[in-house]
């Protein structure tokens, strides 16, 4: 069955919901560049010691990079209307992030218990627990929307008919291409935190 090509759908600019993840990301951005701009500033006046990126930060960059990876196989697959393909990537890309977020409690773990790193040890270690505890609330944050989507999928796809209706609905395309944008947005901005905190430690 060939997909309707739905009116206007390519205009989606000025869509409420795109303006708005624009505006995230431009906040984001902002706040994240602030904080490591404070940080560099810190170190440079205050001579204070740079805190030394746990290993685990370089295993938690490649789980989330395979998430990025997979909700851009998911978005393909929804292109070119392959159900399972589709559905099972979202799933993929579902437990790539949630496996990252307990990888990520279990980093800050091992940096206090092996390395005695708490939140006041320093002013570099407090700026490792802050951008990373901030960065990874935004995935929780964007966690359960990706869930309730993969859901959605799951229930409306069950035959041809709703297969046709859900890949031309373009509504779901719009919150999938969001969703990507928001994912990728999130996994480029932890490999910029992890080599600005690793250039900084080796510098």
């Amino acid at each position: 069955m060939q997909r309707p090509s739905p009116p206007g759908n390519e205009n989606l600019m000025f869509h409420p919901h795109n303006i708005m993840l624009t505006l995230l990301l431009f906040g984001l951005s902002a706040l994240f560049l602030a904080l490591t701009v404070a940080y560099s500033y810190i170190r440079v006046t205050m001579h204070v010691p740079p805190v030394q990126l746990p290993w685990l930060f370089l295993l938690n960059t490649s789980l989330l990079l395979a998430s990025s990876y997979t909700i851009a196989r998911a978005k393909k697959c929804y292109l070119e209307d392959k159900t399972e393909a589709y559905q099972r990537n979202l799933l993929f890309t579902i437990g790539f992030s949630s496996a990252f977020l307990c990888m990520q409690v279990i980093a800050w773990i091992w940096l206090f218990n092996m390395n005695h790193v708490g939140l006041n040890s320093s002013t570099t270690a407090g700026f490792l627990y802050v951008v990373s505890f901030t960065h990874l609330a935004h995935v929780a944050a964007g966690l359960p929307f990706l869930i309730i989507f993969y859901r959605t999928a799951r229930h409306q796809m069950v035959d041809p008919v709703t297969v046709l209706i859900y890949f031309s609905d373009p509504a779901k395309r719009l919150k999938l291409r969001l969703l990507s944008i928001y994912w990728h947005f999130l996994d480029i901005l932890w490999v910029y935190l992890v080599v600005f905190l690793g250039v900084n430690y080796w510098v």
